[in-house]
């Protein structure tokens, strides 16, 4: 059959007409929502470029959760920047740690029932170069050493699971990582603890907003012999089975938009539960847009996130996700 059989624009014509036909379905439980959390009380300080984004103290955080779990949201992803910072990055596993601390406050809140509290484990927050391992030193030359690093890193994970978190999250892309931390978590009785890897994170310039707003920024080269090249997929599905095979549990892929091929290829290739994080550069990008009167605010925060849905991610991390739950209750 043909026009004018076939009329296309009849399911079109009204906005319940369109719900009831609609493909992809977005929730404010497939949200995820980050937190930065800092020393101090009453701390609700302001990331220069991420409007509406703050580093917060433990008390302020709690109440974000609150909020957060009022609105429906799905969890939470927590960042810490220490009060002191050194080269092997201790403050990621110690026991009154930053995010330790906050896990425990979270914990005893009303929003703990309500809402899957994820601890990103890496050591760019924690390390005064701003690298996500150990860094070795040759003349004007660096690199960061792979297996020292997992070892730290699989210590900071068992901290943040004892602490509390209902998901360890690994962001640092070294190799071996997810392995190692199974292996440390289940040594330290904490069997049920999922883990979340970012199993391919791209060397993207989208994360200078957030290396703000956690206070991550390298202090000298870049994260290119970690990270991945932005032009290979294949590369990145090979990442994603490495860590399957390793013990992952849900895989997470970031940056989202420029990546949505990615994410649709990990899609129809894998079965685990599968994430995309919208970045801060994407976040930012948005909003000077919307502050400039360029895009209508709501309607493009909502076209990217369902565009994110609909190329196959199960959950999103998103700086916009109080907002548009606010838009989707």
């Amino acid at each position: 059959m043909a026009f004018p059989q076939v009329r296309m624009r009849r399911l079109r014509q009204s906005e319940p007409l369109r719900a009831l036909v609609r493909e992809t379905a977005l929730a404010p439980g497939d949200l995820i929502y980050p937190l930065f959390l800092c020393p101090g009380e009453g701390v609700r300080r302001p990331v220069s470029s991420m409007p509406g984004v703050f580093n917060l103290s433990v008390d302020e955080a709690v109440r974000e959760a609150e909020e957060a779990a009022a609105l429906g949201l799905g969890g939470l992803l927590l960042f810490g920047l220490p009060e002191s910072k050194d080269v092997t990055g201790s403050g990621a596993w110690e026991e009154n740690g930053i995010v330790q601390q906050g896990l425990r406050a979270l914990k005893s809140s009303a929003a703990a029932n309500k809402l899957v509290l994820i601890a990103d484990v890496c050591l760019c927050e924690y390390t005064s170069h701003g690298h996500c391992g150990v860094v070795v030193r040759n003349g004007e030359s660096f690199a960061v050493d792979n297996d020292p690093s997992v070892a730290l890193l699989a210590r900071t994970a068992v901290s943040l699971a004892r602490a509390g978190a209902d998901v360890v999250a690994p962001s640092d892309m070294m190799d071996g990582r997810v392995g190692a931390i199974r292996q440390a978590l289940d040594e330290a009785s904490c069997l049920n603890t999922p883990i979340l890897s970012y199993a391919s994170k791209f060397a993207s310039a989208f994360y200078g907003p957030f290396r703000e707003a956690a206070d991550s920024a390298p202090q000298f080269g870049d994260r290119k012999t970690y990270q991945m090249d932005s032009a290979n997929r294949r590369e990145a599905l090979r990442e994603i089975e490495l860590d399957i095979e390793e013990g992952a549990d849900m895989i997470l892929i970031k940056p989202a938009m420029p990546y949505l091929d990615v994410i649709h290829a990990a899609r129809e290739r894998f079965g685990l539960a599968l994430g995309a994080y919208q970045v801060s550069g994407e976040y930012s990008m948005l909003h000077a847009a919307f502050e400039k009167g360029w895009l209508d605010g709501d309607r493009a925060m909502m076209e990217s996130l369902v565009s994110i849905r609909r190329a196959g991610a199960d959950f999103i991390v998103t700086y916009f996700a109080k907002d548009a739950a606010r838009l989707l209750r």
